[in-house]
């Protein structure tokens, strides 16, 4: 089901989105909530994965010196 939910762009957004809409026959509203869908998703993984991280580290699960210069060692060879 969905909702009635306004938005507010500036005239270079609505003519941007308008001509998008145009080029992929879609609705403004139709690429609007796409982007909104994409966009909470996409940040709700990142706040995720962030919880995550700082949940191991409050746990005291880093890694060991070893494993970070291992790392560091892949990064520094693809020069």
């Amino acid at each position: 089901m969905s909702a009635p939910f306004t938005v507010r762009l500036n005239e270079a957004a609505l003519a941007a989105l308008d001509r998008l809409a145009e080029k992929t026959e879609r609705s403004r509203n139709w690429l609007v909530a796409r982007a909104l869908e994409d966009y909470v998703a996409l940040n709700s993984w990142q706040i995720g994965k962030i919880e995550a991280g700082l949940a191991a580290a409050e746990s005291g699960d880093f890694a060991s010196d070893g494993e970070v210069a291992r790392v560091r060692a892949k990064f520094v060879a693809g020069r």
